[in-house]
């Protein structure tokens, strides 16, 4: 079974490399997926998927197969912009493949991911490799925004549950199995506006968070966590604040947080550490966690908490041993297990709803948002070939 998948993988190498190619060419930033979504879908039923559904959402949903065990491969279909053109040597909209190497705006984070899973169901039906499993191709919506939020809907709306969900983020062809969560919080303080001649006159609020901005660096080096996924981090992205005019004294002032959280960390934890800082409780600062309410390219605004939890599946669960025989018996050698450094879906799928997720996906994640962003055609290959061995593993196929 494994030599055939390989080998069909191989001799779909120039499809599935084109196709990532025109996937590159199509822009589709959060909430403006509409054109690749509908290529995608022209994609999916070339390669004779059984059904293709878009849903309220945006996300497009492949199905093979009608068996009982359900398994999804996700990959989103949205990606970062380009920021400033001059450091791209290339067009990030162009999909120049050159020396067996793509290069562009999402052809690693994660377009490269995205032609790989649609292929590996292509080797499904041309090798007739369906058994009792249905399997998704999920080519999910807004997660540069908000990750895990297009999951959030599958899961309570679509009403699709899945056994297991592979997240097809760049992995380099390791196996991942967690990352740490996050969370955006903001800390506002208020302060009273009066002549900038006269600032004794008033209260700063800028002053009142300018010790708040010390303790949080201060607590950033106290944070803990455990060795596989590491320390939690908390760090200021952006400061504000507001006043009548340049000439007055501030009567607000903001600072955004990304706090990183360990596996130990909660929502609740992550907030008592700052509400509790002496700053804060001196400037009688409020802390609040932000949400997100964003519509899709569809119209559809479904709000969320920025919270975005940790997960971690264990070393020892069987889904991480039906991930390494499945690189094994294709490669014949063993895979690196690792986590990522950054958040994927998998905050909803296995964080919020406790649905067990692995981690396998083409390209190298470093390249992730860079103006060098590209992905080795070898890994598109490999890539779907895995993802066409990995549901009959999963069911215990002899």
């Amino acid at each position: 079974m494994f030599k055939e998948i390989l080998k069909t993988a191989q001799k779909n190498e120039r499809q599935v490399a084109q196709f990532l190619r025109e996937l590159i060419a199509i822009r589709s930033l959060s909430s403006q997926e509409e054109q690749v979504i509908y290529r995608i879908k022209q994609e999916m039923e070339k390669c004779e998927y059984d059904e293709v559904t878009i849903d309220p959402m945006g996300n497009i949903l492949g199905r093979i197969g009608h068996g009982k065990h359900i398994i999804a491969l996700d990959a989103h279909v949205d990606t970062v912009d380009v920021g400033n053109p001059a450091n791209w040597t290339i067009d990030p909209f162009k999909g120049a493949e050159k020396d067996g190497i793509i290069y562009g705006r999402g052809a690693c984070d994660m377009k490269g991911a995205l032609a790989s899973i649609i292929y590996g169901g292509k080797i499904i039906k041309e090798l007739g490799l369906e058994d009792d499993y249905t399997l998704y191709v999920v080519g999910s919506v807004q997660e540069e925004d908000c990750d895990g939020l297009c999951w959030q809907y599958i899961i309570k709306e679509d009403k699709l549950r899945p056994e297991v969900v592979v997240i097809a983020e760049p992995t380099n062809l390791a196996i991942y199995r967690g990352h740490r969560g996050r969370m955006e919080i903001e800390v506002r303080t208020k302060g009273i506006s009066c002549h900038g001649s006269a600032p004794e006159r008033g209260v700063n609020a800028v002053y009142k968070m300018a010790p708040i901005v010390e303790d949080i660096e201060k607590l950033n080096e106290r944070l803990s966590g455990e060795p596989f996924l590491g320390k939690g981090t908390v760090t200021i992205a952006e400061i504000r604040s507001t006043s009548p005019s340049l000439c007055a004294v501030a009567d607000s002032s903001t600072i955004h947080l990304d706090r990183r959280l360990a596996a130990t960390d909660t929502m609740e934890s992550a907030m008592r550490e700052i509400q509790e800082l002496p700053s804060v409780k001196k400037a009688e600062a409020e802390v609040v966690v932000l949400d997100y309410a964003v519509p899709s390219w569809r119209g559809l605004t479904y709000p969320t908490k920025k919270y975005y939890p940790t997960w971690l599946l264990p070393e020892n669960h069987p889904l991480l041993a039906y991930g390494v025989k499945s690189y094994e018996g294709l490669f014949n050698e063993k895979p690196k297990v690792n986590r990522w450094v950054f958040s994927t879906n998998g905050v909803a799928v296995m964080g919020l709803h406790g649905i067990p997720c692995i981690g396998f996906g083409p390209g190298n994640e470093i390249y992730a948002h860079m103006a060098t962003e590209h992905i080795p055609v070898e890994h598109l290959v490999k890539a779907s070939a895995w993802y066409a061995a990995f549901p009959l593993t999963f069911i215990g196929y002899k």
